[in-house]
This record gives structure tokens, C-alpha cells and sequence, in this order.
């Protein structure tokens, strides 16, 4: 797979890589057109994975290479580390502000805490839309590192990054789609919009990896802040949304420790 990848262009890799990406979240978004609904502790266990994932690349294939490369680099590794991560989470913190402010029904907190299943739904849309751009911009940097030939960047940890954000794009595709569904939506409608919360990636990443290759200096700022972004999605959005329901409280913990063992296993042995 390294080979396929090697014969073009850093743009056109992470291009190829959130392709593949966007596609998943088609695949999961496509499961509306054959069924009326997703047992709810099945949803709850693949968001969990979907976690566990998240959490594992955004060390593994983020934050070791970001410290790694700002050593090389003659930078204070643990500031950049603590500068960039804090970076990502303060960024998608104000961008949850602003879409509470754009769109107040929204607001959570606000009264009892209790939302209507509509708002809940785009919500849920929305929250999955946002969090795809630090995805697709963590694959972009990933490959943008490897292009600026730094020792810690390989085109394996790369690859295995996009592989595993592809492996928790798959419920998110269908945690929109079906939502919307049972809002009364039509199913091609509700396809549409649950795939279309993966057109973010392939944006995201093209400008991640042109940003890098011009400004070297800044790639270990960038891969800790895109850690940053997706850790603080994990604990914000989706480990809170799989565990709503009691019952299913061990079985998404155990979903999320199995995420991260795949994802953990998947860099480790092509990084």
C-alpha cells in the first residue's frame, strides 16, 4: 500500500487518503436505505470504537511524531506539545460557541438541558461536520510531514492514520443519516446529508498539507494542535453521546478499549 502511495504527489496522497475517508462515512450514511433503525447499543458501541480510535491516533499518530519533529527542529518539545494541543481544544471550543450563538435552539445547557430530538439530530450533525475538519487537516499534516522528509514522519503512520479515521467515520455517517430518518426525512435526503459531513476531510487535508510544506517550521504546533481538536471531540461529543444510556455504559467502555487497540496495533505495525 506504502508503494501505491509513494508515486504521487503529497497533495494528491492526502487527497486520495480522505477520498477513501469521505467514503466510509458514505458507506455508514448508506445504511439508511436498508433498514428503518440501528439497535441503539449498537450505535452506542461503534461510537465508542469510534473514541477509542480517535484517542489512539491522536497519539500515536500526532502528538509522538509532533514532539519527535519539534526536538529535530530545535524547539522546547514539551511547550510545543502543550502550546499546540491546547491550541486545538481552545479552537474547537470557540467554534462550539459560535455555532451556539449562530444557532441558539442549540444551546444545550440552556434551560432544563433536555433538547427536542430535531435539535438533538442537528446537533449531532453539526457537532460530526466540525469535528471532520481537524480530521481531514491531521491526515493532511500527516503526509505533509513525511513529504518535508523529517525521520519521525512516516508514509505508514500515515496511512494508518486515514485508516483508522476511516474505521470511526462509519457510524458517524450513519449517526447522522439516521437521526434524520426518523425526523421524517427522506432516505436519499438523509444519505445525502450523512455523507456530505465527510466533505470536510478532503478540504481540510489539501490545506493541511500545502500549509506544512511551506511552513516546516510550524508542523509540530500543527500535528499537536490537531491532536488537540480530535481529543477534545472524544471527551466533548462522543464519548458523552454513547454513554447517554446506562445499560450500555460497560459495553461502550469495552467498545472504546477495543478501538484503541486496533488503532493502536494498525500504526504501530505500519509506522
Amino acid at each position: 500500500m506504502a508503494e501505491f502511495f509513494l508515486q504521487f504527489s503529497p497533495v494528491m496522497q492526502a487527497l486520495i487518503a480522505t477520498l477513501f475517508t469521505w467514503g466510509v462515512t458514505a458507506a455508514g450514511a448508506s445504511l439508511v436505505f436498508f433498514t428503518s433503525g440501528v439497535n441503539q447499543k449498537l450505535m452506542d458501541s461503534m461510537l465508542g470504537f469510534a473514541a477509542g480510535v480517535m484517542i489512539a491516533a491522536s497519539f500515536w499518530s500526532l502528538l509522538a511524531p509532533g514532539l519527535e519533529m519539534s526536538e529535530q527542529l530545535g524547539q522546547i518539545p514539551w511547550l510545543t506539545a502543550v502550546i499546540g494541543f491546547m491550541g486545538g481544544g481552545i479552537f474547537m471550543k470557540m467554534t462550539d460557541k459560535l455555532l451556539v450563538r449562530l444557532h441558539p435552539a442549540l444551546d444545550v445547557k440552556k434551560g432544563d438541558g433536555e433538547k427536542n430530538s430535531w435539535q438533538r439530530s442537528t446537533l449531532l450533525v453539526l457537532a460530526i461536520t466540525l469535528h471532520n475538519i481537524p480530521e481531514g487537516l491531521a491526515v493532511g499534516v500527516a503526509f505533509g510531514a513525511v513529504a518535508a522528509d523529517l525521520p519521525s514522519a512516516t508514509i505508514g503512520g500515515a496511512i494508518a492514520l486515514a485508516i483508522g479515521i476511516g474505521i470511526q467515520n462509519f457510524p458517524e455517517g450513519t449517526a447522522v443519516s439516521m437521526p434524520l430518518r426518523r425526523e421524517g426525512m427522506s432516505k436519499r435526503k438523509s444519505f445525502f446529508i450523512g455523507q456530505a459531513s465527510g466533505i470536510v476531510e478532503p478540504i481540510a487535508a489539501i490545506i493541511g498539507v500545502v500549509f506544512v510544506l511551506n511552513i516546516q517550521n510550524i508542523l509540530p504546533y500543527a500535528l499537536c494542535f490537531a491532536a488537540g481538536a480530535m481529543i477534545f471531540v472524544v471527551i466533548e461529543e462522543l464519548i458523552p453521546e454513547s454513554q447517554r444510556k446506562y445499560e450500555t455504559t460497560d459495553l461502550v467502555t469495552m467498545s472504546t478499549m477495543v478501538g484503541f487497540s486496533v488503532m493502536m496495533a494498525l500504526d504501530v505495525a505500519l509506522g
